[in-house]
């Protein structure tokens, strides 16, 4: 079977940071966070953005014409 090697290159990369850390994912996270708040210059942060009405009324089930008449 072919193997992508840019794939096998980033599991590689990826195993060797878990193994740094026995594999704890509680202890990966911290590192994560560490490193994200000693550059907060490089997380973008976007407002949260609002659904629109015909995507609630159609979550919630309301008929089909309901829908189409909020536009």
């Amino acid at each position: 079977m072919w193997q992508d090697p840019i794939v096998a290159e980033t599991r590689a990369l990826r195993d060797e940071y878990a193994r740094q850390f026995n594999y704890d994912i509680n202890d990966i996270f911290k590192d994560l966070m560490a490193k994200q708040a000693a550059h907060p210059e490089r997380v973008v942060a976007f407002p949260p953005r609002k659904p629109a009405v015909s995507t609630v009324v159609a979550q919630q089930g309301a008929p089909a014409d309901a829908r189409t008449s909020l536009g």
